[in-house]
């Protein structure tokens, strides 16, 4: 088991962001330590996605902080974030279509110069999503909604992230296929990379998860260890159907 160091690898202070006159996220708090699996659960509408795409850099704070590494995140791009080890799977897996498989775990590569390693990491993807070892020459769009996931995870992982945002991973997903999905999350959380996983199935996200964050209508209402969520009547009535 790999050793989990608390200190934050990501920090975000009274994190707000709109859209014009909508407040989506009202001035959050959160932490992930460095190999740290930590679930974001919540109903729709409840500011999960705007949260990570703020995180990402692919929208702007009205206020706050984004602390990643020791470094301020807020005015600098997506695509140096990608470079500074962020990675997004975003909901919907927004897989190129018409690019093989191979195609699309490369593009998740861009921002990287060491052919070699790219090389390395490529058979990598492979033994870790058997599947697409399989299927490699095969157009994305051609896959299944579960193959697709896995090509969107494989392609993020490929940018060699210290941090990895996953978006409603079972989305959509035949109950073998989630379990397969989760699976592989777990795998990837047992190498030490630290994990932001946002998902609709609060009882999945919590027993992969140490720790877990409730959000409601862009307010984070309860924060804890997985175990203490998993047993709050709060969580149960709301989110697990007790």
């Amino acid at each position: 088991m790999h050793e989990i160091n608390l200190t934050p690898l990501l920090e975000v202070r009274d994190l707000q962001v709109a859209y014009g006159a909508i407040h989506a996220v009202k001035g959050i708090d959160l932490h992930i330590g460095s190999g740290e699996l930590v679930a974001l659960i919540g109903s729709n509408g409840a500011g999960k996605t705007t949260t990570l795409k703020t995180l990402a850099g692919l929208l702007h704070p009205a206020s706050g902080q984004i602390q990643y590494g020791g470094e301020n995140l807020n005015n600098i791009a997506a695509h140096r974030r990608v470079a500074m080890g962020i990675a997004l799977v975003p909901e919907g897996r927004g897989v190129f279509a018409r690019l093989t498989v191979a195609e699309n775990l490369l593009m998740g590569a861009y921002s990287r110069n060491d052919r070699h390693e790219i090389t390395t990491d490529l058979e990598r993807m492979c033994a870790l999503f058997p599947r697409l070892a399989e299927r490699r020459g095969q157009l994305a769009g051609t896959l299944s909604g579960g193959e697709q996931q896995m090509v969107a995870m494989a392609r993020a992982l490929m940018s060699s992230p210290r941090l990895l945002m996953l978006d409603e991973p079972s989305m959509g997903l035949a109950p073998l296929m989630v379990q397969k999905i989760f699976e592989t999350i777990r795998d990837i959380a047992a190498l030490g990379m630290s994990i932001l996983l946002v998902e609709q199935n609060a009882r999945l996200a919590l027993q992969a998860a140490s720790r877990g964050y409730v959000m409601e209508s862009g307010a984070i209402t309860l924060s804890g260890a997985s175990g203490e969520l998993l047993g709050s009547d709060a969580v149960q009535r709301a989110y697990l159907g007790g």
